[in-house]
């Protein structure tokens, strides 16, 4: 919902050309999602033809899709997604270069995968903002997916999968706790993205988690809940640069001398005009943002 909201708060609607901008704006999330599938569906076919120099080439290419996108969204929009491709990408490294959890068909971290994060965050965000307004109904599906795929994995499912339903359970527990549509729509995003790479093998999970010996699925069920934490910490790391340069600019106006020709009045009549997050003292009433 924040997306078409901020999208609305982006353009002008003063402009001759408002109407047409307001049409973009109502169909950027579906444009987004539609452009998300296509790479998902396509990026993948065409790793699997090429080498390290074609990866290169793909990454290079993933990276303008994700630019275009950028580029049509609301600077907000643009910050988190790039706060999630950053952590996003240091978990990467962690998760397959380190730990091991996984592996990539040429055992390196394909280019095209950091900017992908980005896309799987806009998908996400796109497919909540579709589906505004039945919002519950995403919640309440998402959360039913990943509980019978998590009890699926310790009963039915071939290949064990403890930590898949480990995982599964985290998610559930954030999807009711925070109840924010962005991470059921990033879930059912992962979930398609999760089966269609192993399927094809441009990743596979190793079968039991490096130094715990906890069995997993390929993919685990519970993939989406690690999406779903670089989401949270990318919202918190953007939250807190917000707030962060709300004092810093609130300082910055109080350290400001008044001019002389001017009453002193009109020195606090400013500070009154910054926003209302940055004069709060109580740094949980302010404001997160919204996705």
């Amino acid at each position: 919902m924040s997306l078409l909201v901020d999208s609305r708060e982006a353009y002008g609607r003063t402009d001759a050309g408002a109407s047409t901008k307001m049409q973009m704006v109502r169909r950027l999330p579906l444009v987004t999602l539609l452009v998300v599938t296509a790479w998902t569906v396509g990026g993948l076919v065409v790793d699997q033809q090429v080498g390290h120099t074609g990866q290169l080439a793909l990454g290079v290419f993933t990276a303008g899709v994700l630019a275009t996108l950028l580029a049509l969204h609301p600077t907000g929009v643009r910050v988190q997604t790039l706060a999630v491709v950053a952590i996003a990408t240091f978990g990467e490294i962690i998760g397959s270069l380190v730990w091991g959890l996984y592996s990539y068909r040429l055992e390196n971290l394909p280019t095209f995968v950091p900017p992908g994060h980005g896309l799987v965050y806009l998908g996400g965000l796109s497919l909540a903002t579709i589906l505004a307004e039945r919002t519950s109904a995403l919640l309440v599906a998402a959360g039913v997916v990943a509980g019978v795929w998590g009890v699926a994995g310790v009963t039915v499912l071939p290949a064990q999968d403890v930590s898949g339903t480990i995982g599964c359970a985290f998610l559930i527990g954030v999807l009711v706790w925070a109840r924010r549509p962005v991470y059921a729509g990033v879930f059912v995003v992962v979930v398609a993205l999760e089966l269609y790479g192993t399927a094809l093998g441009t990743w596979t999970w190793q079968p039991t988690v490096p130094g715990l010996g906890l069995s997993q699925g390929n993919p685990p069920s519970g993939v989406a809940s690690g999406y779903v934490v670089f989401d949270v910490l990318a919202l918190a790391l953007v939250a807190r640069l917000g707030v962060a340069a709300a004092v810093l600019q609130s300082r910055r106006g109080r350290r400001s001398p008044a001019p002389t020709t001017a009453p002193v009045r009109i020195s606090s009549r400013a500070e009154s005009t910054l926003p209302q997050a940055s004069q709060s003292r109580n740094p949980r009433a302010l404001p997160s943002p919204s996705t």
